[in-house]
């Protein structure tokens, strides 16, 4: 059998406010044909289907025509799982009618743990693969609340929730297996941050949890696990250097920082062994940082232009001088092409104007933990507060990041 393992589609993702439904199109198309060129039989999507739980209506008409092509494929089921952008109770309304087309949406932790067990027949109804089906876990799914609890206990009980959940799906697929008096290899996903994965700035990634401990070790995983196909980081990876443990990565890059990585999709194949074959995603929008002086600008600019592929930009402005028509110079020089500016920044003119030091950014450059942590700062609150109110902070922020219905 031929699985392929993807993730983090983030349909609806804007670059920068600049949406970008061109490339998640021509991502899906490209997908629907390499499924048909690979023969693939099983598509797992590991969650972030959505860059919001909120979905414009153009994404979602992108996603359900994407499935309905599917559907007309050489691939016999689909399993999609929540992750932590995604809304559960919009990926699951339609799953009763989807299931029918043997397209297996689980949104969020069901409450019956079977129902994260999904077995996978062929043609001829022969059992051929079983998946422990694991969406994004949210705290109230793994972890009970206890009044005078402390971080660490807190975060402790999460990892601890997580991994126990991992196991009992585990001992209950392989006794499924041996009340059916079967052998299939057994796959599992999840959407989650396991420890050493590898990340890049400003990629998007949010924060999972509140703090920044829960991030999982492999050994948290049975060794059961045939494979293990994970979502949440963007960037393709092996875990540990584990050949079948494994995040496929985001299609697209997410920012500019990842402008030069390679996108992959995972095929596994279980015959005659299981054996793991990475695939690259071909890059359908060019992303480009330049950086210098105007004049080192212009050039650079002027040298884009005499290609023909599309171009998003990115541009830091680096000389001494102030240039009170920058913006409009840059406009003119990019005009008549296909490149178009996303953002430019003036930051290094800025502080040496100012005479102040490097740390001084505007809010578009700092994330909200930065603000918080610069309130506390500047109000001089205390370091033996500052713990507290930085969980705290912490709290509100994961609540407002993942709000679900």
């Amino acid at each position: 059998m031929k699985i392929l393992h993807t993730s983090d589609w983030h349909l609806g993702h804007k670059l920068y406010g600049n949406p970008r439904h061109q490339e998640h199109g021509d991502f899906l198309n490209w997908l629907t044909r390499t499924i048909e060129e690979q023969k693939v039989e099983l598509l797992i999507v590991a969650g972030d289907i959505f860059d919001s739980q909120a979905p414009s209506n153009q994404s979602l008409a992108m996603y359900y025509s994407f499935l309905s092509e599917i559907t007309k494929s050489c691939c016999r089921h689909v399993i999609i799982i929540g992750g932590n952008h995604d809304s559960p109770t919009l990926l699951n309304a339609p799953k009763e009618i989807l299931s029918f087309l043997n397209i297996h949406i689980v949104g969020k932790a069901p409450e019956n743990r079977e129902d994260e067990i999904i077995l996978i027949r062929d043609d001829s109804n022969t059992p051929e693969i079983m998946v422990l089906a694991v969406p994004y876990l949210r705290d109230k799914d793994v972890r009970s609340s206890v009044a005078g609890e402390s971080i660490a206990d807190k975060q402790q009980k999460l990892l601890t929730g997580i991994r126990e959940h991992y196991i009992t799906l585990t001992d209950l697929a392989l006794q499924r297996q041996k009340d059916m008096h079967i052998t299939v290899p057994l796959i599992a996903t999840g959407h989650l941050f396991c420890q050493g994965g590898k990340t890049r700035q400003d990629d998007g990634i949010r924060e999972l949890y509140v703090g920044t401990l829960v991030h999982l070790t492999l050994d948290s995983f049975p060794d059961d696990i045939d494979y293990l196909a994970l979502g949440h980081l963007h960037l393709p990876q092996k875990i540990s250097g584990q050949e079948r443990r494994r995040y496929s990565g985001s299609p697209l890059a997410m920012s500019f920082s990842e402008a030069n990585e390679e996108k992959k999709i995972i095929l596994i194949e279980t015959a005659p062994t299981l054996t793991v074959h990475e695939f690259p995603v071909p890059r359908f929008q060019q992303l480009q940082s330049i950086s210098g002086d105007l004049e080192t600008i212009l050039e650079k600019i002027a040298e884009l232009r005499t290609g023909e592929e599309s171009i998003f930009l990115e541009i830091f402005y680096k000389g001494f001088h102030l240039i009170d028509d920058l913006q409009e110079q840059i406009s003119c020089a990019v005009q008549d092409s296909r490149i178009t500016v996303l953002r430019i920044s003036n930051k290094h003119i800025r502080d040496h104007i100012l005479k102040q030091s490097s740390e001084v950014k505007t809010l578009e450059e700092l994330t909200p933990r930065q603000v918080f942590q610069q309130c506390l700062e500047v109000n001089e609150v205390p370091e033996e507060q500052r713990d507290e109110l930085i969980f705290g902070f912490n709290t509100a922020l994961y609540a407002l990041q993942n709000m679900t219905e």
